[in-house]
Formats: structure tokens, C-alpha cells, sequence
């Protein structure tokens, strides 16, 4: 996620950082921001410059935690993404 996060642009981070600290703030929320995507798995709908951007995200004990963020190039999420959310949640335990 940090890799990730780090190739983005200044105010690419900026937008998705925003778009966190709001979800943070006033979870629960839904549509249009939020949507989830499995039994624990959320999703924020950042758009950024011409582009949408994806952070798969889980709560734990009143904590979103980050799993997963990417670039989204078709309409919708990947398994493969959605796949690597679910593993990432799965080390954290309980």
C-alpha cells in the first residue's frame, strides 16, 4: 500500500487522504463514497485527476485499516484485488 501510495502525485494523496479522513470521520457511510464489496471488505471511491481510485479498506475494533489501493481501470473491482483485500485482512486476526 505504501509503494503504492508513494507513486501517486502530491494532490493524487492529497484527494484519497481526504477521502479517508472523511470515512474515518463519519463512518458508517455509504454510497456514493463507500461501497462494500464483501462481509468485511469496504471500498473508497476516490476520483482523482481524470482517473478513479480504489482503497479497500476493513474496520476493526472502530479502526479502518488500509489492505489495498489501486488505480481503477474497469468498471469493476477486480478479484484479483478484491483477493489480495481478503488475504491482507486475514493475517491481521482478530
Amino acid at each position: 500500500m505504501r509503494d503504492w501510495l508513494a507513486s501517486l502525485t502530491r494532490e493524487d494523496k492529497k484527494i484519497i487522504g481526504i477521502d479517508l479522513k472523511t470515512v474515518q470521520l463519519n463512518w458508517p457511510l455509504g454510497m456514493p463514497q463507500i461501497r462494500k464489496l464483501d462481509r468485511e471488505i469496504w471500498e473508497v471511491r476516490s476520483v482523482l485527476q481524470g482517473r478513479n481510485a480504489r482503497v479497500l479498506f476493513t474496520v476493526q475494533r472502530s479502526s479502518i485499516i488500509v489492505l489495498h489501493g489501486f488505480i481503477k481501470k474497469v468498471r469493476k473491482t477486480s478479484k484479483q484485488d478484491l483477493r489480495l483485500a481478503k488475504t491482507r485482512s486475514a493475517q491481521l486476526g482478530d
